[in-house]
């Protein structure tokens, strides 16, 4: 069953859930389930996320700003309408470069 307080059928723009934090990054679940689930993150220049493990097979779409994103000790830049796949168990960090606003899709298989 999916967790939500939105409404199936409605329209909802994006901005109503991109909470700037000047104290850390805002992080909002627009739904979830026992398989994953979407949600929106907004950084602030130089806020960051240190170095954690993937809990489930990820998308990670930038759709304002830019970010570095560490994959395996790999840094990837991701701008604007960008986006980077990555697996479950993944260590990886992320570093806003400006002010940024991405949507985290998370599918969990076998191992998440």
């Amino acid at each position: 069953m999916i967790k939500t307080d939105l409404k199936f059928g409605e329209v909802y723009p994006v901005d109503k859930f991109s909470v700037s934090d000047p104290q850390k990054v805002s992080f909002i679940n627009l739904w979830s389930n026992d398989n994953g689930g979407v949600s929106v993150l907004t950084f602030q220049a130089g806020q960051e996320l240190a170095e954690h493990l993937a809990p489930a097979d990820i998308m990670v779409y930038v759709m304002d700003g830019e970010i570095e994103f560490t994959m395996n000790g790999v840094l990837h830049h991701i701008g604007k309408n960008e986006f980077l796949l990555m697996g479950y168990g993944v260590p990886h960090s992320v570093v806003a470069k400006a002010n940024t606003k991405l949507m985290l899709i998370k599918i969990k298989g076998k191992e998440g």
